[in-house]
């Protein structure tokens, strides 16, 4: 491909610059002191992309990038406004392996190593956000990526990785000094299909009396309309940081954020065929009508035809190979065949479409409702504490408290809501001592979480098909929806549980560049949940009963503990290069999308889990430290397949490779460079031969599509062996190249290209979505106080698309990315 050749060139380029200037001068003319062979770049034009920072996110040790024994990326404000980065989707330009499957549509957290991940705020995780609302980025002064599961220092978490949120604030972060002058800024945001933006933030140094602090606020408001039809985004975010340093030896930093969005998930395209992916060929129809009672939304109830509790339109086929080309036979007893494949609960009368036809479809018509809502309230507060002793230790306490509620109407299929809230104290004592021949840095960190759920979710009776895309919504295939008239809930769990954990880290460097680096957790977790039965739908996709004590764990509660550990051997060489191995065990907390834990989980000992990593590395800083360079090669798994939640923490064993190159060429140029190879398989669904998963057209090719679009075919599909197991909707190979040019003047120009490999949109491997390389290029001018940003993404109106939860969904809806578009931005500065 043409990216591919073009790296290749930009590989090619540190030979040619052995080459140039031998010598570089300092200001004052004069030679520099070092190896006249290395040329010293001045990286005024770096927008810190270079890993010369200490970052506490990984291990908690200031340690640069470079120096972390772990693959990890930090992208500073600088590198997301030259590129006019909107949300953590577009992070994956300048983060190799990052891609992120659609969640609805959502950009709530990053999938890394084709896992989910976690977001965390300055350096405590967050509550649980797949897609409950977008991560506000823009008050952000950095955001590092961290790949595999986090050291203990930081407690239970998922094994795909992590954000951590670095907010903007007036202290400098190399220095720990107040910024001299205050600094403020007014932006505007507008672009295709009617962004409208507006941020403003000033910030720098204050006195209350005889007390100096430093504090900053931000702001930003948007309303704006979508390239997707019938959808709407408003939100607000305001945050606020202040410092101060109240006697010496004494820090305090406390600060919030308020974050309040309003918009709809999106569910994209449904009645998924290839047909539909290469030409846009849709199969339209209406489904036959089953309001019975005129009140334009169909029941649970109404689903149920037959009246014998259970929904009369979602059929269920006991191990079907996809690609079967038998036709469906209707038996005795609401019971069909597909070739051998049995299919319980098949009323065919009930599921074909009427006034078939097809259709061509745009990327803008997409299964949701101007009615459709996903709002989300969230609140963020912390209070950290630093304390130098004259002894030499130093103790950081962190305080922290988040607030989330959330809820969403998505019409056609979906509905659910939460109240949750965590808070959590953590103390960090640390201590640097100095022996002959080494340097020993060492943390003690006990700390306690409490979290507080109250999370329900509405998803029986699902039927994506009904909805004719070409046609507007109407009581065919609008639900009534459990969170409308509080009652007939899929699942409902109302619970807490508390983390009493301890860790012990120590990183130990001699002086002839080896370093080790170790550590310890242990975690007592108390937990319980239950379930308001006279809530649920009970014979429903989650309980398959009538009377309670049938299926229902109403309550269950437990005290279970994990052990957490890392190590970390590295080398750092003479010229410029450090190897370096880790091995860690992390364990993992089973929570849902609400951060509620399941009765059933609990019951059965399966709420608390661990995944193990092993990673080899070699990262390196040549040409006078501007060029860094970071090569990995992992394996991590979660060691029990049986320990899931479906929708953010799934038991996986994933192996692959990451590179990330980052060169400040001269003053002017900066280029990034990724790459990564991931494999990513389904530990249950290889152990089991199969999974249940939605069952599209292209699986059961035989059967004509309308057959069934009237309600759900699901199903055990079978590919058994371990590449049957691989997910779905992970692109193997991904390559990203990125640059950017100041001109001088004020003008700077900036492009990437993001080159992605063909992938199956669902775990039958039915439907192939194409691989593309998507092109985004911008110019920015800046005059005096006025900086303008224009980009143009997806330059060459590439048609592409993102799988929608594959492993479930995959083979019936499927999310078209957006067309060629503009996003623009003006700025006054002061």
């Amino acid at each position: 491909m043409l990216l591919k050749e073009t790296l290749r060139l930009t590989l090619m380029l540190p030979a040619l610059f052995t080459t140039a200037e031998q010598v570089a001068e300092t200001d004052d003319g004069a030679p520099n002191e070092q190896d006249p062979a290395v040329e010293v770049v001045v990286v005024t034009g770096s927008l810190r992309s270079l890993p010369g920072d200490h970052v506490h996110s990984v291990f908690g040790f200031p340690k640069s990038l470079l120096e972390t024994p772990r693959s990890a990326s930090s992208v500073s404000h600088e590198m997301m406004s030259r590129f006019n980065m909107r949300d953590i989707d577009e992070l994956i330009a300048v983060a190799p392996g990052t891609f992120t499957q659609s969640f609805f549509g959502v950009a709530g957290s990053l999938e890394i190593r084709g896992a989910p991940g976690e977001t965390y705020f300055r350096g405590v995780r967050r509550l649980d956000n797949p897609g409950n609302y977008p991560t506000p980025i823009g008050a952000s002064d950095r955001v590092d990526i961290v790949r595999g599961p986090p050291s203990p220092i930081h407690g239970p978490a998922k094994i795909g990785g992590y954000l951590d949120f670095t907010p903007k604030s007036a202290r400098i972060e190399e220095t720990g000094q107040f910024i001299e002058h205050t600094e403020a800024s007014v932006g505007v945001d507008f672009g295709s299909w009617k962004r409208r933006v507006v941020t403003a933030e000033v910030g720098g140094p204050g006195r209350l009396g005889t007390q100096d602090f430093g504090y900053w606020f931000y702001g930003e408001f948007e309303d704006s309309g979508s390239h997707y039809r019938d959808i709407g985004t408003e939100h607000s975010t305001v945050q606020a940081s202040f410092d101060l340093d109240p006697r010496p030896g004494l820090q305090l930093q406390f600060g919030f954020m308020y974050h309040d969005f309003d918009g709809a998930q999106n569910t994209g395209w449904n009645r998924l065929t290839q047909d539909l992916i290469d030409r846009g060929i849709y199969i339209t129809g209406r489904p036959l009508p089953l309001d019975t009672d005129g009140d334009g939304r169909l029941s649970h109830q109404e689903f149920d035809v037959d009246g014998d509790g259970f929904s009369d339109l979602s059929p269920f086929a006991a191990g079907l190979v996809p690609g079967n080309r038998a036709t469906l036979t209707p038996l005795d007893g609401n019971v069909c065949t597909i070739g051998d494949t049995p299919v319980f609960g098949c009323r065919a009368d009930l599921l074909g479409l009427v006034d078939v036809g097809t259709a061509k479809l745009r990327t803008s018509q997409v299964l949701v409702t101007a009615d459709d809502i996903l709002t989300n309230e969230s609140i963020v507060a912390y209070l950290d504490a630093f304390v130098s002793t004259d002894g030499g230790w130093e103790w950081r306490n962190q305080l922290y408290f988040e607030g989330s509620d959330h809820l969403n109407h998505s019409l056609h299929t979906f509905s659910q809501f939460h109240d949750t809230w965590v808070v959590e104290e953590k103390v960090v004592l640390s201590r640097d001592f100095r022996t002959d021949t080494a340097t020993v840095s060492v943390q003690l960190s006990p700390s306690v979480r409490f979290t507080d759920f109250d999370h329900a979710d509405d998803y029986t009776n699902e039927h994506f098909g009904r909805r004719d895309l070409t046609r507007p919504p109407s009581a065919l295939d609008i639900r009534l929806l459990a969170v409308r008239i509080d009652d007939d809930y899929t699942e409902y769990y109302v619970g807490d549980y508390l983390d009493i954990g301890v860790a012990a880290l120590a990183d130990v460097t001699w002086d002839n560049g080896i370093a080790v680096v170790a550590g310890l957790r242990h975690d007592t977790i108390d937990m319980e949940s239950r379930q308001p039965v006279d809530k649920l739908l009970l014979a429903s996709a989650n309980h398959f009963c009538t009377v309670p004590a049938d299926c229902v764990v109403e309550a269950a509660d437990d005290r279970v503990d994990g052990v957490s550990w890392t190590l970390s051997l590295s080398y750092t060489s003479d010229i410029g290069l450090i190897p370096y191995f880790t091995a860690s065990k992390q364990s993992t907390l089973i929570a849902g999308q609400g951060s509620e834990i399941t009765t059933a989980n609990i019951a059965a000992g399966t709420a608390l889990d661990a995944s193990e990593l092993r990673e080899a590395g070699l990262k390196g800083s040549l040409f006078g430290d501007a060029l860094y360079f970071a090569l990995a090669r992992f394996e991590q798994t979660r060691t029990d397949f049986s320990a899931q939640a479906i929708v953010t923490n799934q038991a996986t064993e994933t192996n692959g490779t990451e590179f990330e190159l980052r060169w400040v060429v001269n003053e002017r140029l900066l280029v990034t460079l990724g790459y990564s190879n991931v494999e990513v398989i389904n530990l249950n669904t290889r152990s089991a031969g199969g999974r249940f998963s939605f069952i599209g057209a292209d699986d059961v090719p035989g059967i004509a599509p309308d057959a069934f679009y009237g309600g759900t075919l699901g199903g055990v599909v079978l590919r058994p062996g371990a590449s049957g197991a691989r997910r779905a909707g992970v692109p193997e190979e991904i390559w990203s190249l990125t640059g950017t040019y100041d001109f001088g003047g004020g003008f700077a120009a900036s492009a990437s290209v993001i080159d992605v490999d063909a992938a199956f949109s669902g775990f039958s491997n039915s439907v192939r979505l194409p691989a593309y390389t998507l092109v985004n290029a911008g110019i920015v001018y800046e005059r005096g106080p006025w900086r303008v940003n224009v980009t143009a993404k997806n330059v060459t109106d590439e048609r592409y698309f993102r799988s929608n939860f594959p492993n479930l969904f995959g083979g019936v809806i499927v999310l078209p990315e957006l067309p060629r578009h503009y996003a623009a931005r003006v700025e006054y500065r002061w």
